[in-house]
C-alpha cells in the first residue's frame, strides 16, 4: 500500500478549488483546508474526511482515496449550497491535477448528502469523491 501521495492529493484538491474563479465568486473566497472555528456567515467550502484503500499490485503502488468536501451555508433554503456544491463537483470530476508526488489516474463523484444542521438554521452538503492515485 502507499499512503505517500495523500498529502500531495490534498494539496492539489485544495489548489483546484481555490484556483477556480467561479467558485471563489460564489463563496467570496471562503474555501478552507480546515473549517473555521465557530460560526461563519455566508457560504463556504471545507475539505473533510478521507479514507484510503490499497490498490497496489506487483508493479505499481497506488491507493483509492475517498475524499469528502463540505459545503456549508446560512442562506435560506438549499439553493445557495447546491449551487456551490455543483461547482465543486464541476471543478473536481475528471480533473487530473498535477501532484507533487504520484499522479491522479481517476477522480470521480461518488455521493452527496444535503441536510439541515444547527437547529435548521444552516444547510450542509457533504460531497464524496473517489480519487485513484498511483504513487511514484
Amino acid at each position: 500500500m502507499s499512503y505517500g501521495a495523500a498529502a500531495a492529493l490534498q494539496e492539489a484538491v485544495y489548489q483546484a478549488l481555490t484556483g477556480d474563479a467561479a467558485l471563489a465568486t460564489l463563496t467570496g473566497g471562503a474555501i478552507y483546508d480546515q473549517a473555521p472555528a465557530g460560526p461563519v456567515e455566508g457560504t463556504y467550502v471545507s475539505l473533510g474526511d478521507e479514507s484510503v484503500r490499497d490498490l497496489s499490485d506487483q508493479t505499481h503502488q497506488g491507493a483509492a482515496h475517498r475524499i469528502s468536501i463540505q459545503v456549508v451555508s446560512d442562506a435560506a433554503g438549499f439553493q445557495a449550497a447546491k449551487t456551490v456544491a455543483g461547482r465543486v463537483s464541476d471543478v473536481l470530476v475528471d480533473a487530473a491535477p498535477v501532484l507533487s508526488r504520484g499522479r491522479v489516474v481517476s477522480l470521480r463523484f461518488l455521493a452527496a448528502r444535503a441536510r439541515r444542521v444547527r437547529a435548521g438554521q444552516t444547510r450542509r452538503i457533504d460531497l464524496s469523491f473517489r480519487a485513484i492515485v498511483e504513487d511514484s
